[in-house]
C-alpha cells in the first residue's frame, strides 16, 4: 500500500509524494519472504519498555503519564509516547465524545478500511462516530494492548486492540434500541505521523454485536449486501493473492526459526505455508500447545486443534482461498518474546461446506488482523479478526448466483 504522506504545511493534501513511496516495503514472493531491515515499512520497538504491558499500574486515561519518552516530532506535547498517544485519543474521541477531535487527529484526505472497503477523507469517519455514538452512548474502549512500530521519520503503526463495553440506547441501522448490553472486542491498526493518522483500517467485530443486540445475522447481512453496502469486487481495493503463480503449485516457504528475529519472513512463510500450500502441520510447528485463540464472531480455542479447526474451515469453504500478508509489525525481542501485528488479504469462491451451508459459487474479498504473541518460539496466545459480516453480505445477497463449475 502506498503511503500519502505530506509536510506540515501541506496537511490534508491527497497528492503522494516521492519520499512517501521510499518508504513502501518492496513486496517479496510468498516462497521467498522479505525479512530484511531493509524491506521493513516500519523499525521494530526493540522491547516493550513503551507498551501497556509497562504501564499496568497507571491510569491510562490521565494525562499525568510523566516526561516524553520517545522523540514525536509534531504530536501534542501531552504524549508521552505513541501508545499513549493512541489510547489517549481514542479515549478522548469516543469516551469524551469530543468528535471533533477527530479533525486534529486525522489527516484531512485520511484513508479508513473497514468491513466492506475504503472510506476516504475526514468527514465520513466524523459522520460515523457520531452515529455509533448515538447508538452506545455509553460505550467504553478499554485499552487491552498495543503493539506499535517506527519513529518520527517513518511514521508509526500502532495496532490498538480494546474492549468495548456499553448499552445498545439509542436507534441505529439495524432497528430501535434494544437496551442490550454489548461488550465485544476491536483491533484498529492506525498509521500517523504529526499527531496525524492518515490510513487506518478497523474491524468491529460486527457479527458479535449484531447477536448480542438481538439482529438476525444473516438477515442483516443479506440486507447490507441488497443495498450495496458491500462493495463488489471490481470496486475493492484488492492486494494480488494469486496462490497458483503461471499455474505452477505452490512453492513450501523456508521458514526461520521462530527463536530469532527474522518475525517478517517467519510470519509471511508460515500464512502461505498453511493458506497457499495447504499445509495445516504448520500450525504444530509455530504454535504452543497450550495456545489461547480469539478469533472472529467471540469464537474461542484452547490448543492447537483448536487453530487447525478454524484455518480448516476456512480451507474448506473456499477450497481455492488465495492469501497475501500486506503488512508486518512487531515489538520484543527473543529474550522477551514478540508481539506481531498481521494484516492479510485472501480470494476465494464459496465451492465447499465449511463455515457457511450450502456453497452458493460467490466469489468473495476477506481480510483480516491479527495480534500474535510469541514466546520461547512458539505462539502462546493469537487475537484474530476477519471481515465476516461482510463476507456473510457478498456470500448471502439476492444477485443471481453464479453456476458452479
Amino acid at each position: 500500500m502506498q503511503r500519502v504522506s505530506a509536510s506540515p504545511s501541506e496537511r490534508g493534501s491527497t497528492e503522494t509524494t516521492g519520499s512517501a513511496a521510499t518508504r513502501s516495503p518492496q513486496v517479496a514472493t510468498a516462497a521467498e519472504p522479505a525479512g530484511t531491515a531493509a524491506r521493513l515499512r516500519f523499525t521494530p520497538a526493540p522491547d516493550f519498555s513503551i507498551s501497556v504491558r509497562a504501564r499496568r499500574s497507571r491510569n491510562l486515561r490521565t494525562a499525568e503519564q510523566g516526561e516524553r519518552v520517545q522523540p514525536m516530532r509534531g504530536y501534542e506535547d501531552t504524549y508521552v509516547d505513541i501508545v499513549d498517544w493512541i489510547i489517549r485519543i481514542t479515549d478522548r474521541i469516543w469516551e469524551d465524545q469530543d468528535v471533533g477531535y477527530i479533525y486534529d487527529t486525522y489527516r484531512t484526505g485520511c484513508r479508513l478500511y473497514t468491513d466492506s472497503g475504503p472510506v476516504y477523507h475526514v468527514e465520513p469517519i466524523v459522520e460515523a462516530t457520531v452515529q455509533a455514538i448515538n447508538a452506545f452512548p455509553d460505550a467504553r474502549h478499554i485499552a487491552d494492548d498495543v503493539i506499535w512500530a517506527g519513529n518520527e521519520d517513518q511514521g508509526f503503526a500502532t495496532s490498538h486492540r480494546a474492549i468495548n463495553v456499553g448499552h445498545h440506547l439509542g436507534p441505529w441501522r439495524w432497528g430501535e434500541p434494544s437496551g442490550r448490553k454489548i461488550q465485544m472486542w476491536v483491533i484498529a491498526n492506525c498509521v500517523s505521523e504529526e499527531n496525524e493518522i492518515f490510513e487506518e483500517w478497523v474491524l468491529y467485530n460486527q457479527v458479535a454485536r449484531l447477536r448480542q443486540c438481538g439482529v438476525d445475522v444473516l438477515e442483516a447481512a443479506r440486507r447490507y449486501g441488497n443495498e450495496g453496502s458491500s462493495l463488489p469486487l471490481a470496486q475493492r481495493e484488492i492486494t494480488e493473492v494469486e496462490r497458483l503463480a503461471g499455474g505452477r503449485i505452490p512453492v513450501p516457504a523456508a521458514e526461520p526459526s521462530a527463536t530469532g528475529d527474522d518475525i517478517d519472513a517467519l510470519v509471511r512463510a508460515f500464512y502461505h505455508n498453511l493458506y497457499n500450500r495447504r499445509d495445516l502441520s504448520a500450525i504444530d510447528r509455530l504454535y504452543a500447545p497450550n495456545v489461547r485463540w480469539h478469533g472472529a464472531s467471540d469464537r474461542e480455542g484452547y490448543g492447537r486443534a483448536d487453530v487447525r479447526a478454524m484455518a480448516r474451515g476456512l480451507l474448506a469453504t473456499f477450497p481455492d482461498l488465495g492469501l497475501h500478508v500486506d503488512e508486518v509489525y512487531w515489538m520484543g525481542n527473543p529474550a522477551e518474546g514478540f508481539a506481531v501485528s498481521v494484516r492479510w488479504t485472501a480470494l476465494g469462491t464459496h465451492r465447499g461446506h465449511g463455515l457457511y451451508g450450502q456453497p452458493t459459487g460467490r466469489r468473495v474479498h476477506i481480510w483480516g488482523m491479527s495480534q500474535l504473541y510469541i514466546v520461547q518460539g512458539r505462539i502462546v496466545e493469537e487475537w484474530a479478526l476477519f471481515n465476516e459480516f461482510d463476507v456473510l453480505a457478498q456470500l448471502l445477497s439476492d444477485a443471481p448466483v453464479p453456476i458452479l463449475p
